[in-house]
């Protein structure tokens, strides 16, 4: 039996765009640029988290999540895992760990955008309370698809943190 991958989520740092951008460039079909990452370290309003296998001191990425707190609101921009850790848990850390960042910093509620035949972000979403609010019609491009707007309201978003909170979860 093969040793287990231990995870650990952390602030993103400019050394790990180049990580970043691979996964990026894998998981979209119009990917970020290196530029726009970078703006978001530049960013008052974001937070910026990346998963680390193994020895964090290595600074192996396999997902990252990009997410700003305007007012009392947390927006999840961005979210993906490298292929070969899909289907692990990182991704749901990941959110997990951004809404505990943003609960205490004061975000109520938070949303996001997906794509409508992304059903296994949808599912991940709704598992973790966000339910669907409204359609964006023709968002994305490359292909051109709908949006549907998931939103986490205050008292799902308070559950969260108390269950991640009492959990010990180390991010």
């Amino acid at each position: 039996m093969g040793k287990e991958t231990v995870i650990t989520i952390e602030r993103m740092k400019k050394s790990d765009i180049d990580q970043v951008l691979a996964i990026e460039q894998e998981s979209f079909s119009h990917p970020w640029s290196r530029n726009l990452f970078l703006s978001e370290f530049r960013s008052m309003v974001s937070l910026l988290l990346v998963s680390l296998a193994d020895d964090p001191a290595l600074r192996r990425v396999t997902g990252y999540i990009i997410s700003w707190l305007v007012a009392d609101e947390m927006h999840i921009l961005n979210l993906a895992v490298a292929p070969a850790f899909r289907r692990h848990g990182i991704a749901r850390r990941l959110v997990l760990a951004a809404l505990l960042q943003a609960s205490l910093k004061g975000a109520k509620k938070a949303f996001l955008e997906v794509r409508v035949s992304n059903s296994s972000a949808q599912k991940l979403y709704s598992d973790l309370g966000f339910t669907g609010s409204s359609i964006r019609r023709d968002y994305y491009d490359a292909p051109v698809e709908d949006a549907v707007i998931m939103t986490l309201e205050q008292g799902a978003l308070e559950h969260i943190v108390k269950t991640v909170s009492s959990a010990n979860c180390a991010w």
